[in-house]
């Protein structure tokens, strides 16, 4: 008697903790397609909950109030970095838009996926972004969740002339004590940004 309700309780907290597990999957990954992206289905350019805020049209769209750094890329793309912020848990995430200032559609560069065979696997992505806290002399990459997918917007692939597309990256945050860190986008400059 004891043993059947030890295993019909073991079954309920294994459900419980799938249903559970599913639940921060989803909310860390995003799920939305903005319809910016030629590969449709695979973008899930929403930022984590605490950086998002509603628009009219229902959507969530990246805090865009402020500007930490812009960088402009010799292929057209600019990318502006709106937010670095620690959140609980011990990780930093990055927010930003990638505009193409260019008058053609233009292709994201293929190093910004990054160079790990398991993440390339995943299609396009932002997993070669990295930060770099030059204090501690640390570099950051871009986290993986357990099956290797890189928490940072997917999908954006071609871009149209003068049309933007939002990001977010999430990477271990660096200690209190620092302030600014680098980020490092292959194909464009460094810039400097605060996190808080």
């Amino acid at each position: 008697m004891n043993m059947r309700h030890g295993t019909k309780a073991r079954r309920a907290a294994g459900s419980a903790l799938a249903a559970v597990a599913l639940t921060v999957s989803l909310t860390a990954c995003g799920g939305g397609d903005d319809g910016g992206s030629d590969d449709a289905g695979k973008s899930s350019s929403s930022a984590p909950a605490a950086d998002k805020s509603q628009d009219d049209g229902g959507n969530t769209v990246p805090d865009t109030s402020q500007t930490l750094a812009t960088v402009n890329g010799s292929d057209g793309f600019q990318v502006i970095i709106h937010t670095a912020a620690r959140d609980d848990g011990g990780f930093l995430t990055v927010t930003g838009t990638i505009k193409n200032t260019s008058d053609k559609k233009v292709g994201a560069p293929i190093e910004w996926n990054g160079r790990e065979t398991q993440v390339q696997r995943t299609g396009r992505s932002l997993a070669g972004f990295t930060l770099v806290d030059k204090a501690e002399k640390k570099r950051y990459y871009v986290l993986r969740d357990t099956d290797a997918n890189p928490l940072t917007t997917t999908g954006i692939g071609l871009v149209d002339a003068g049309a933007s597309e939002s990001f977010f990256a999430q990477f271990p945050a660096p200690p209190d004590g620092t302030t600014q860190v680098d980020i490092q986008m292959p194909t464009m400059p460094t810039a400097t940004i605060e996190i808080s």
